[in-house]
């Protein structure tokens, strides 16, 4: 009896666990891998390096400065070069009616350069032009005749009479100071009388008339500037200073002026 019991008990384990039902095995990813620590931000300055220091702009007075020493170097002017002559009058400016035509030394004129105009000096004469009431200055090259205009002892060119503090003013005070010439300025060249200007070409017509008539041996010429006014120029025998100089001490006119002026 005994082993029966046993037997049934076997039997009905083994029911049980047939009919239970299986565990699905579910395959788990791997935890993904731990993020790699973020790198220590640089900063923007390194606070052990000392600071560059800021270095303030220049004042005008020293632009002016260095401005006034690039030019003494391109014109190859010694440090200290002390003038040959001084003269003193106004300073005036020629710019875009006269830009790219040719100047009385032969070359094309250039607004941008630092050129000027003078009626007696030597072509090619390196003057410094100082502006009496702001103390500004200009090293330039005479290139041309001018200003005929009475009272007026030089023409600067655009770049110059920015520099030497003339552009806005049009018209100022200025010393101008000889600091090398390529001849002797004070005898020799070449010398002519100019006359004008004249707003009407028939009354620079009968002024050449007049002188032609008058000094048989000079040749008088008529030509007309490029902002339209008239001119008239006297060229004596030989282009000499004493004749010439006599011409324009003798001729009057009723418009206009009478200026010396060197041609070399």
């Amino acid at each position: 009896m005994s082993i029966c019991i046993l037997a049934l008990l076997l039997a009905g384990l083994m029911l049980c666990g047939c009919g239970g039902k299986k565990q699905a095995k579910v395959s788990t990813p791997p935890p993904p891998p731990a993020a790699a620590p973020a790198p220590d931000s640089v900063p923007a300055t390194n606070p052990s390096l000392p600071k560059r220091p800021e270095v303030a702009p220049p004042s005008n007075e020293r632009k002016q400065q260095e401005k006034v020493a690039e030019a003494a170097s391109v014109f190859a002017i010694p440090e200290g070069t002390k003038p040959l002559s001084v003269e003193t009058g106004k300073a005036s400016w020629y710019g875009a009616p006269y830009h790219n035509r040719r100047s009385s030394n032969g070359q094309i004129y250039d607004m941008n350069q630092m050129t000027a105009a003078h009626r007696t000096l030597p072509l090619g004469s390196t003057v410094r032009v100082i502006n009496l009431k702001t103390g500004h200055s200009t090293i330039v090259r005479i290139t041309d005749r001018g200003p005929f205009v009475e009272g007026r002892i030089v023409d600067l060119s655009l770049a110059a009479a920015k520099q030497a503090d003339v552009w806005k003013a049009g018209v100022a005070p200025v010393r101008l100071e000889v600091l090398r010439t390529p001849v002797p300025f004070d005898h020799g060249g070449k010398w002519a009388v100019q006359i004008g200007s004249f707003h009407d070409e028939d009354d620079a017509n009968k002024l050449a008339s007049r002188l032609t008539r008058r000094y048989k041996t000079a040749k008088v010429l008529r030509f007309s500037s490029p902002v339209g006014d008239w001119w008239v120029r006297v060229r004596v025998l030989q282009d000499d200073r004493k004749r010439a100089e006599e011409v324009a001490r003798d001729t009057q006119t009723d418009e206009g002026k009478v200026f010396l002026v060197r041609l070399d």
